[in-house]
Order: C-alpha cells, then structure tokens, then sequence
C-alpha cells in the first residue's frame, strides 16, 4: 500500500469493482464521494469503479440504483466501465462478492499484496468478514435498498479506516 501520510500530495486512489458497473459498484463509489465531502477528505481520495465484464459499458447506472440513490440524498453521475490496467494501479480495489475478488486478484498476478483486493463488506464492523454485496439486478426495487444500506455501513468502517491510513 502507498504511503499516503501528510506529508505526500498524491490522494489515496480507490477503486469498486463489481460485475456490469452499473449498480453495486457505481452505488459505492457514488456514496463514498459523499461520505468524503461530508467528512471533509475529498481532496484526501481519488474514488472509481468499474466492472469485470463489459456488457454495460458506456451506459449509466441502472434506474433503480439511480433512483434508490436520488431517494436517499445522493446525487448520481455515472458512465459504466470495464476495469483495466489503469484501475489496477490503485491503493484499494474493493469488491462486492467473492467471484470479483477471484477475478481482481487473478488480474493482479501473485506479485501484489493480497490486501490490496477485499471484500467492500468487510470494512462493515456488523457483518461478517466473508460477507459479500448481493446483485440486485435480478431482482425488485427493495434489492436495491437493501444493498444501499450495506454499502453505506461498510463505507463509514471505510472512512475511518481511510482516515487511519491516508
């Protein structure tokens, strides 16, 4: 992990990856942008997101993550992509469920640290260590809600670890 103490100008670069970049991924990155200017640290991290597939790219966010997004106070600006090896050079990448972590690391190669690659959910002291961002794409409305809350809980356990580590 970089050195990111005071004394350095460069910002912490993370990034959320999870399938299509088109609901959980691009949720996450939407609500730590806010965290971070509510917390004053947006000049403190660069956030992206992207996904391991390239179905969605170039499309926005899925309606109902941008509605349930818009619902709870967020505002949503949002262009699908495919993770590269620009997203690669990142300080974090943080990953909705276990098959992207695979995938993360796989693209990685065994030279990283493994750390760099976890699991967004277990920045969430209430969940455990293992547990992962379910897809709401096939399912309703409330799926997403739901997933809205996990996202904001890992990503407050987030900001205090970013305010550890920056």
């Amino acid at each position: 992990m970089a050195d990111h103490s005071s004394s350095t100008n460069s910002p912490m670069d993370i990034v959320f990856v999870c399938s299509g970049n088109i609901c959980r991924s691009p949720m996450a990155e939407i609500v730590l942008r806010h965290r971070l200017a509510e917390h004053g640290l947006s000049e403190a991290v660069s956030v992206r997101s992207a996904g391991t597939g390239a179905w969605h790219v170039g499309e926005p966010a899925d309606p109902r993550a941008r509605a349930t997004l818009k619902a709870h106070g967020y505002s949503v600006d949002h262009t699908a992509r495919q993770i590269g090896p620009e997203h690669l050079d990142a300080d974090l990448l943080l990953v909705a469920d276990k098959g992207h972590l695979k995938d993360v690391r796989s693209l990685l190669g065994d030279t990283e640290d493994p750390d760099k690659v976890r699991l967004l959910r277990s920045f969430d002291p209430t969940a455990p260590d293992d547990a992962e961002v379910p897809d709401p794409y096939y399912g309703g409305d409330e799926g997403f809600v739901e997933v809205l809350g996990m996202i904001e809980r890992a990503v407050d356990g987030l900001i205090e670890w970013i305010r550890q580590n920056r």
